[in-house]
């Protein structure tokens, strides 16, 4: 049943590389407020179904629609533009300059204004004044002026977040924020995360599980490119099949 209420829907989306089908008939509909995760075993699909959610890849076949508009075929920017922005597994912070320089060039990117002027815009306080908020906002305002090199790990991706929201995003995609991390920094990002439920709309693929079900209002699973199952954290966990295909319990205790 489709909800009339959802910020994004997603409709039989299919892609495939060669005779592999990354994703097959993918359906689902994300609601305003929601952190739906994507869960499913390595190769399962979730970073190629990101990827036509963001833009940097097109469908062979099926619909995205965000807030009530069909979005399949606009290009990453334009989708960027219309609220959707996208943090990345692999970190992609620019590590020669200040947390508060990556942030500052992220409004500055969501403004339209090009990088070419980015010496001047180093002084430009109608940048750097709501990159310090940002920040502030994700805990690492006493860190606005150390190189993004010589952050910790967890810090620099607390740093890219904080880049995903200064373009003021009406949708975030989450691609494993935890990777690379230990329990200590997971810890702190469930923490982080947690602290922008209900402010933002994420869709979070992780493969921390202990995370997911902490920060989840609903979980689809995704295996072999298809979604096998979708509900409540506690749906999830009871689903003989998710249980004995992915979360690896066997159906009874």
């Amino acid at each position: 049943m489709t909800d009339q209420t959802a910020l994004l829907h997603v409709d039989n989306l299919s892609k495939s590389f060669g005779a592999l089908r990354a994703t097959d008939q993918v359906t689902l509909q994300v609601r305003p407020g929601e952190t739906h995760a994507v869960i499913g075993p390595n190769g399962a699909g979730k970073t190629t179904l990101i990827g036509q959610l963001a833009g940097n890849l097109q469908p062979d076949s099926g619909h995205i629609r965000f807030a009530g508009e069909d979005i399949t075929r606009l290009a990453a920017p334009a989708r960027s533009r219309k609220g959707l922005a996208r943090s990345f597994q692999i970190t992609s912070v620019y590590r020669d300059f200040t947390a508060l320089d990556n942030v500052a060039l992220a409004v500055q990117a969501h403004t339209g204004s090009s990088f070419r002027f980015w010496r001047p815009a180093r002084a430009d306080r109608a940048l750097r004044e709501p990159a310090r908020t940002i920040l502030d906002d994700v805990g690492l305002g006493g860190r606005a002026d150390v190189l993004a090199a010589n952050l910790a790990h967890g810090e620099q991706r607390q740093l890219e977040i904080a880049m995903v929201l200064a373009t003021k995003p009406r949708l975030m995609l989450l691609d494993e924020p935890m990777a690379g991390m230990g329990t200590d920094e997971s810890q702190r990002m469930v923490r982080f995360l947690g602290a922008l439920k209900g402010r933002h709309t994420m869709i979070l693929v992780e493969h921390d599980m202990d995370a997911v079900f902490a920060l989840a209002d609903r979980i689809s699973v995704l295996v072999y490119g298809r979604i096998v199952a979708t509900g409540t954290p506690a749906e999830i966990r009871a689903n003989p099949e998710v249980r004995s295909a992915y979360l690896g319990e066997d159906e009874e205790d």
